[in-house]
């Protein structure tokens, strides 16, 4: 009896870590970037993959496009969204006994961490149009090359050059660049870990760079600031008159937030927010803070949920 050949393993199966982290990235929400994928999939279904020259090619502009069309019906809501917004966090809990960050062993939570992915930068991106958006992505993540992502996006070569250049001069002036070491950066955070945990606040303020900002996502569910909170004062004081007012009721755990070293803090046992903490290496210059309820719900929501 001769052996069956091996079952092909369906493209879109392959691809997907690199189709959920282009739509991700995209999106900043897991569920706009998971109904992109979906589409794509039944779009797929229903191709001649064997008229295809590359399923890859295919499928990246397909996924590509449809992030594009959501981006465009989202930006009214975003618009209209209250305060400031951010992305949703991807989380992955660190081990408790040896504060090692688990191995990605979902598609889904990895979203090909490669390339970036920082609450940050995911920020930053916000401010380019859809098809910029998309354009820059391919390119500087991606490493797609020019006639690829002219065909991606039905766009001249020219057009595409022009599109990258312009997003990258936005995406540079919005942000300062460091190459911290993962180790320094984990070190910096368990340092200001501790600090909040006992509500030290000049061993808070220590941690901060002079510039330092806190932005906060409430969505309008819960209470968060209409602007940014800036300087080492100032957000050394919002920690420590949480630790005032609550408490042992607030406890921190380190976790990795986009990839990078965060904070998930929880209030009586119950998540409060997540938090991703950009650094020069030195100090802490920006937090993220996500508060609203809704980007919230991909993570463990109960202190004892390991």
């Amino acid at each position: 009896m001769t052996p069956s050949a091996p079952t092909p393993v369906d493209p879109f199966t392959t691809l997907r870590p690199r189709l959920f982290g282009i739509a991700y990235r995209m999106l900043g929400v897991r569920a706009d970037a998971e109904d992109v994928l979906q589409d794509a999939w039944l779009r797929w279904s229903r191709q001649d993959h064997t008229a295809l020259q590359s399923a890859e090619a295919w499928l990246v502009t397909v996924v590509t496009r449809l992030s594009i069309d959501r981006l465009r019906a989202l930006k009214a809501e975003r618009e209209a969204y209250v305060g400031w917004w951010l992305p949703e966090p991807l989380v992955e809990l660190h081990d408790p006994t040896t504060g090692d960050a688990p191995h990605h062993h979902t598609p889904e939570a990895a979203a090909e961490l490669a390339g970036e992915l920082s609450v940050a930068f995911l920020y930053v991106l916000e401010r380019l149009a859809p098809e910029e958006r998309a354009a820059f992505l391919l390119r500087q993540v991606f490493d797609y090359d020019y006639p690829e992502i002219a065909a991606q996006l039905g766009k001249t070569e020219a057009a595409c050059r022009q599109m990258v250049h312009r997003a990258s001069e936005r995406v540079q002036q919005a942000r300062t660049r460091f190459e911290v070491p993962r180790d320094v950066h984990h070190q910096l955070l368990q340092r200001f870990m501790v600090a909040a945990q006992g509500g030290d606040r000049n061993a808070i303020e220590a941690l901060l760079s002079e510039d330092a900002q806190l932005i906060g996502d409430g969505g309008g569910k819960v209470p968060s600031f209409p602007k940014p909170l800036v300087g080492p004062f100032r957000i050394a004081n919002l920690y420590w008159a949480l630790f005032l007012r609550l408490g042992a009721q607030v406890v921190y755990r380190m976790a990795l937030i986009n990839g990078e070293p965060g904070l998930l803090r929880y209030v009586d046992g119950q998540l409060e927010s997540a938090q991703a903490l950009v650094t020069d290496g030195e100090r802490i210059t920006a937090i993220y803070a996500v508060r609203n309820p809704d980007k919230l719900a991909g993570v463990p929501a109960m202190l004892d949920e390991r």
